[in-house]
C-alpha cells in the first residue's frame, strides 16, 4: 500500500479543550510539572486545575508527562514513577492502589495501518485497582490491565491482561 501522510486529516479526533487551554497546559507541563524541584504533592493539584480527576494520596514523581489532563482519572493511593508517559489522546483510567513504575508508557493513540492517510485509531486504557505496570513497560490503546495484574518490566501489553495475570518481556500478550 502506498501511504500518503500528506492526506492525514486527524478526522474524528477531538482534543477536548480549546487551543488556549492546550497551550496553557503544555507551558505548565514543560516549565513546571515535570521539574525535579516541584514538590510531588503539588502535581495532583496542577492536574486537577486542568480537569483531571485525581484521588487522595497520589504520588507523582518528576519527569512524568501527561498529554491531556482532562482525559485522566486516577483513584486513591496511586504511585506514578519518574519518567512515566501517559499519552492519553483518549481517557486513561487508573484505579486505586496502582503502581505505574519508572518510564512506563501508557499509549492510547495509534493509526489505521490500512488507511492510506494513516488516520487515527485511538482507544482508552484502564488499569484496574491493584495493577502494577513495571519499569519501562508499555500498555497500548484499548487495553485493560485487570485487578491485581502485572505488566512486567519492559513487557508490552497489546491485549487485555486478566485479573491477577502476569505478563513478562517474553510473553505473547
Amino acid at each position: 500500500m502506498d501511504r500518503s501522510l500528506r492526506c492525514f486529516t486527524g478526522a474524528g479526533y477531538d482534543k477536548g479543550r480549546p487551543l488556549l487551554v492546550q497551550a496553557a497546559w503544555f507551558a505548565v507541563l514543560n516549565l513546571v510539572f515535570v521539574r525535579w524541584w516541584l514538590p510531588a504533592r503539588w502535581r495532583p493539584a496542577l492536574l486537577r486545575a486542568f480537569g483531571a480527576r485525581i484521588g487522595q494520596r497520589v504520588l507523582i514523581r518528576h519527569r512524568v508527562r501527561v498529554h491531556w489532563p482532562w482525559r485522566l482519572e486516577v483513584g486513591d493511593d496511586v504511585w506514578i514513577g519518574e519518567g512515566a508517559w501517559l499519552l492519553n489522546l483518549e481517557r486513561i483510567t487508573i484505579g486505586s492502589n496502582v503502581c505505574v513504575s519508572q518510564e512506563a508508557f501508557l499509549c492510547t493513540g495509534s493509526h489505521q495501518r490500512r488507511s492510506a492517510a494513516f488516520e487515527f485509531d485511538n482507544a482508552p486504557i484502564c488499569l484496574e485497582s491493584g495493577a502494577w505496570v513495571a519499569a519501562r513497560a508499555v500498555v497500548l490503546r484499548g487495553v485493560t490491565v485487570g485487578r491485581g495484574a502485572v505488566v512486567g518490566a519492559s513487557a508490552v501489553a497489546r491485549r487485555d491482561v486478566g485479573p491477577g495475570a502476569v505478563i513478562t518481556t517474553g510473553a505473547a500478550a
